[in-house]
């Protein structure tokens, strides 16, 4: 695995590396070191060094500093010049930057490549709201990306793929299936999508469908490169019984079991739900940090479980499984003690 070291001045890169593993679960062979006001080059080359000694393999890595040209762009320089085929530097970082080098190196273990990968990603990450606040992109390119893009909008929106039409095998296809009450956020922007690359992320909620100000709060939310829709529940199972999606990739989003459950019902081809959190509110009982039940959403679990779906409780792609049989018996137990309360 390529190792990664990100440097700062100050503590910068100290809340990177606290955001990224918040975001993408704990890291190996990732390191943060920073420049502190009272230190000098000697001292931040000496930090980088011992960085570079903590990993497992010391072939490929990757530098992701905060500035060019200043000093821990200067020293990390000056131990790359000794390693040039192999390792790189990459400055301008910010969280999407990191998060995209930590999803790469699940695939590449080539720290030339990564670096490469991640600074359109961190360009990218740099947005305004409003959007009519970015500058606009004056290059051929852009402007060739975005006639095709109307054009494929066009196409789309005039029905142009004709009703019966089998794309591939005429079978979408979901990466991932995930209940969480927060919907689209950082874990699932990033974490999941690096890991299950997505084409698509569709969020199936009759309630959400029809509040405008979450659709567009989830639709904004969407990492570069992928689209993100808001649909029924009854639309999502008309598409999954529609043969001209069978090119698609699609990381589906519930809110609750209850959803996900009539969707399964109604012939979403779901074999596997990932668990990552249910809110708490009144009525509901803690079982563990993220996860808040009440009788219903037991109930609907055990449902869900009796038509053969297996559960997969993990917030982000690296944490643990947890074993979602115990944690049913927890939330029966509290919620039983609740009402003999």
């Amino acid at each position: 695995m390529v190792g990664i070291v990100l440097a700062s001045h100050g503590g910068f890169a100290d809340g990177i590396f606290q955001s990224a593993e918040m975001i993408f679960g704990k890291q190996e062979n990732l390191a943060h070191v920073i420049l502190k006001p009272d230190e000098g080059p000697d001292d931040i080359r000496k930090k980088m060094e011992d960085a570079v000694a903590s990993f497992d393999n010391q072939d490929q890595v990757l530098f992701i500093v905060d500035l060019w040209g200043g000093t821990p762009f200067n020293q990390a320089n000056n131990l790359v010049k000794e390693h040039e085929d192999t390792w790189a530097i990459v400055s301008g970082m910010n969280l999407p930057m990191v998060i995209e080098a930590l999803g790469q190196r699940l695939a590449s273990d080539n720290a030339h490549d990564i670096a490469s990968g991640i600074v359109q990603p961190g360009k990218d990450g740099i947005k305004t709201q409003p959007e009519s606040l970015m500058p606009k992109e004056d290059n051929d390119s852009s402007k060739n990306d975005s006639s095709k893009d109307d054009a494929a909008a066009k196409a789309a929106k005039n029905g142009s793929i004709p009703e019966g039409t089998v794309i591939g095998d005429g079978h979408i296809k979901y990466v991932l299936a995930r209940i969480d009450s927060r919907l689209l956020h950082g874990q699932v922007a990033t974490g999941w999508t690096k890991a299950t690359n997505p084409d698509r992320i569709i969020v199936v909620s009759d309630n959400v469908a029809h509040d405008k100000l979450r659709k567009s709060m989830i639709k904004e939310a969407a990492p570069a490169g992928v689209h993100a829709h808001v649909i029924p529940i009854k639309k999502a199972i008309e598409i999954s019984k529609d043969p001209r999606f069978g090119d698609t990739h699609a990381l589906i989003l519930f809110e609750n079991p209850e959803d996900a459950l009539k969707a399964i019902e109604g012939g979403m081809d779901i074999k596997t739900l990932n668990i990552g959190s249910m809110a708490y509110s009144d009525g509901k009982v803690n079982v563990n940090k993220v996860l808040a039940m009440d009788q219903k959403d037991i109930d609907t679990y055990k449902k869900l479980e009796k038509l053969g779906v297996k559960f997969d409780v993990r917030k982000v792609p690296s944490d643990g499984a947890e074993n979602m049989d115990n944690l049913l018996k927890r939330a029966q137990s509290l919620v039983d003690e609740q009402k003999n309360k």
